[in-house]
């Protein structure tokens, strides 16, 4: 029987990979690099055979979506911010079994779901960045993860319920990444450069800092009655869907689990950001 052996709420913010490539910017994220760093011993001790990413930059607009190919190889540049992130080879195994367990559960469910297995289907910076980093060393499969814009927290709810039912009947240990900001209110353009480090707002910082204080608390409850009102009131990447999918796959309102922030909260570009390894039994 497959289990979720890692979950994360994770950053892939694209100052990483300037952090990462380019001198004038050298070190600027290393706290999230090495983040990632832990998160990936961490894949490596409970010997991840597969990672689910919850990707904010898959972004749908109907039904319930994942990326079945059985590979993914390419070379990647964000059209998003290209003087950001580009340049990025790729090259995982994908997951198509783990896919077809999971859409099984979901149409059992009576949810609209689909798996894509079309060569040209490429792959997104939410599972990319992370993955370079995360994967390096564990070399194991990667199955993205769409996220709807225009779903509901509790359609999220469902759908991550049912992708823990199909990774039991798998035989996989599954790490589920939520790959998403939290407050996600970018800096204006024409102060776009003078926020690289910093969060939009200070309303949106004290949420935050509100949720976090909540995760480290363990009221997972009080957090998920909060998580609507979050997603809207401070922007949330893709309504902080990816959230609710993490919530979903972990329990909800059920979940007893504590956190390890493995990078501290930072802004980028107007968004706050953070690695949270999750707890599962």
């Amino acid at each position: 029987m497959g289990k979720i052996v890692q979950a994360a709420k994770i950053t892939h913010v694209p100052s990483i990979w300037m952090s990462h490539t380019m001198e004038k910017y050298k070190g600027i994220r290393q706290p999230a690099i090495d983040g990632y760093a832990k998160l990936r011993q961490d894949a490596i001790d409970r010997r991840v055979d597969t990672f689910v990413v919850f990707d904010t930059h898959w972004i749908t607009n109907q039904g319930f979506h994942l990326n079945a190919k059985p590979h993914h190889k390419g070379r990647f540049i964000s059209h998003e911010l290209p003087h950001m992130l580009a340049d990025m080879e790729f090259d995982y195994h994908g997951d198509s079994d783990l896919a077809a367990s999971i859409l099984a559960v979901l149409e059992e469910r009576g949810e609209r779901a689909m798996g894509h297995a079309q060569p040209d289907l490429g792959m997104e910076y939410g599972t990319l960045l992370p993955m370079h980093f995360i994967n390096e060393g564990v070399n194991a499969r990667v199955l993205p993860v769409a996220v709807n814009q225009f779903s509901s927290i509790e359609e999220n709810r469902r759908w991550g319920s049912a992708i823990t039912e199909g990774i039991k009947r798998s035989d996989r240990k599954v790490s589920i990444l939520a790959s998403g900001s939290l407050s996600h209110d970018f800096t204006p353009n024409e102060r776009s450069i003078d926020g690289l480090n910093s969060v939009n707002g200070e309303f949106n910082r004290q949420m935050d800092m509100r949720v976090l204080e909540l995760w480290e608390s363990g009221r997972w409850a009080e957090f998920l009655d909060l998580l609507p009102d979050y997603a809207v009131k401070c922007t949330g990447e893709c309504a902080m869907n990816d959230t609710a999918l993490l919530f979903g796959a972990l329990g909800w309102k059920d979940y007893q689990g504590k956190i390890d922030i493995y990078t501290p909260y930072f802004g980028s570009s107007g968004t706050g950001q953070a690695n949270i390894s999750f707890s599962v039994q």
